[in-house]
């Protein structure tokens, strides 16, 4: 017998086996007690989440000879048939792969003849934002005027990318994330119906990594049963999918929050010497240090035994809220430059010597707290011994951060006296389709400002970093970038980087239209006739 795999073995075949989404199973189930099932429906949600066994179920259901409570009985010669595939009045159709006008048109064409043994011909189409602007066309007409004994359901994780024509003849169902309690409790059961002894933490841990996507949570189970064990713990799953164990994440953020660069770099290096992978290590990191911070704020933590939690109180008493959400924060920006970097490993180490750097970070938070108008406590247990040359030091390190910040502000007051440039998000949604992801990114907190009615400056409230700038200053970036600029715009465009208030043009030239300016240039006299 060939071998199912878990997710397909234990796909749900009635409505009340579908997992987290009542919401939508209780409203087709009345309508099909009601006898008023749509022509057309739109299943959408993330992976996972149950779309494509609602469509079989609901097809099933229309056709059953003997449906109790608005669901199939799965025991008729049509249930049976459809459940085996050989039913060919329910057709599914993969539109990533079946994506063209002729795929479109087949459909339109076998529409017109009647099902050969069940009620209805129903047609389930997966990942429908696949289909091309032709197919999208073809399909419409057939949506519109569907023939009685018809029926479509449309499954799609990306609703926003289908021609609002399709979306406005469709009954829309959006499906949620599945709740880490409900994953659980269907793991539960098809552990007990496979003979799998799984403790509650690696249940936790599944359900987690699976990110409300129950076909996920599935495929991690069976990938733990590949060794033919069917012991399943927590430490099993993490040396599966690549995630550092519990001691490690503790001795990193332990170094973090005692300012040990030597206690970091070591339990760093022994993580990836075990082959671990960087993005799950920085993902472990973040979360612990976000658990600390909510134990710091309720006392209160769920999925840790008692010795963990003992570990993170004696953390959380050593520290402040305030340095636990800037170094949050620092993680979370380094997980996104990561993200455009081929130097992952360097970028990663670089942020670990700079969280243990102390007067760095002490520099920051106590910048950041007194600008809420709070009182920063220090991390450090011995600074009444800092001595005076550190406190000048930390002193000038403040008092430049407070320049920048206050050259910033007066940017910001100095671009807020232009106009903003019309369809700048278009341009920018523009170069990432086209792949131009370096500057993409490095464009996404700028503004841009019209200076005149032919040049449109794209300024930096916030600053920007010097390899940002020989990026965005490469002559076949800015011909790029004036080139879409101008095609937002519906004529020729001339783009400025304004990297300071310097950069903006005077008061008396903002005004100044390019033919102004040529009469000016000439000394020509100019009669402007209205």
């Amino acid at each position: 017998m060939s071998y199912t795999a878990l997710y397909r073995k234990f796909r749900p075949q009635r409505f009340d086996e579908i997992v987290g989404q009542e919401h939508i199973t209780k409203t087709l189930k009345n309508q099909i007690i009601a006898g008023r099932v749509g022509h057309a429906y739109l299943f959408n949600g993330g992976r996972g989440t149950g779309k494509t066994s609602a469509a079989k179920v609901l097809a099933r259901a229309v056709n059953c000879l003997n449906p109790k409570d608005g669901e199939p009985c799965n025991e008729c010669e049509i249930c049976k048939a459809a459940l085996s595939g050989s039913l060919t009045d329910i057709v599914e159709m993969d539109a990533a792969s079946n994506n063209s006008v002729e795929d479109i048109r087949s459909i339109r064409e076998e529409v017109n003849f009647l099902p050969t043994l069940a009620k209805y011909r129903v047609y389930i189409i997966d990942e429908v934002h696949m289909l091309s602007t032709g197919a999208f066309n073809a399909l419409l007409k057939t949506l519109e005027e569907p023939p009685a004994h018809v029926k479509f359901i449309l499954a799609t994780t990306e609703p926003q990318k289908l021609p609002a024509t399709i979306l406005s003849r469709c009954q829309r169902f959006d499906f949620k994330k599945i709740s880490n309690a409900d994953i659980i409790r269907r793991l539960e059961y098809v552990a007990k119906e496979s003979n799998i002894e799984i403790t509650e933490e690696a249940l936790n841990l599944i359900a987690t990594l699976s990110e409300g996507a129950m076909r996920d949570a599935l495929s991690i189970l069976e990938r733990c049963l590949q060794d033919g064990e069917t012991n399943i713990d927590e430490d099993k799953i993490k040396d599966l999918v690549g995630i550092p164990k519990l001691t490690y994440i503790h001795a990193i953020v332990k170094a973090f929050l005692e300012y040990n660069v030597d206690e970091a770099i070591k339990a760093v290096d022994t993580v990836l010497n075990e082959g671990k992978d960087l993005n799950n290590l920085l993902w472990e990191i973040i979360k612990y240090v976000k658990d600390i911070l909510v134990y710091k704020a309720t006392n209160k933590l769920d999925i840790y035994s008692k010795d963990e939690i003992e570990q993170i109180k004696a953390l959380a008493e050593e520290t402040t809220k305030e340095r636990l959400l800037y170094i949050i924060t620092d993680l979370s920006k380094l997980e996104n430059d990561m993200k455009w970097s081929s130097q992952k490993s360097i970028l990663f180490q670089v942020e670990i010597i700079k969280l243990c750097s102390e007067h760095l970070i002490e520099t920051v938070v106590e910048t950041v707290d007194k600008g809420n108008g709070k009182q920063a406590k220090t991390a450090d247990k011995n600074e009444a011994t800092v001595n005076k040359q550190y406190a000048s030091t930390n002193s000038g390190n403040t008092q430049n951060l407070n320049k920048k910040v206050d050259a910033q502000a007066n940017f910001t007051q100095a671009i807020s006296g232009f106009g903003e440039a019309k369809g700048w998000k278009n341009v920018l949604d523009g170069l990432k389709q086209n792949g131009k992801i370096m500057m993409y990114s490095n464009l996404l907190k700028s503004k841009a400002i019209e200076l005149n009615d032919m040049t449109i400056g794209i300024s930096f409230p916030e600053g920007i970093n010097a390899f940002g700038k020989s990026i965005l200053e490469k002559p076949e970036n800015i011909i790029e970038l004036s080139k879409a600029v101008s095609m937002e715009y519906g004529k020729d465009m001339k783009v400025k980087i304004i990297e300071n208030v310097d950069s903006l043009p005077k008061k008396q030239e903002r005004g100044e239209s390019g033919l102004e300016k040529m009469v000016e240039e000439l000394n020509i006299p100019l009669n402007i006739i209205e």
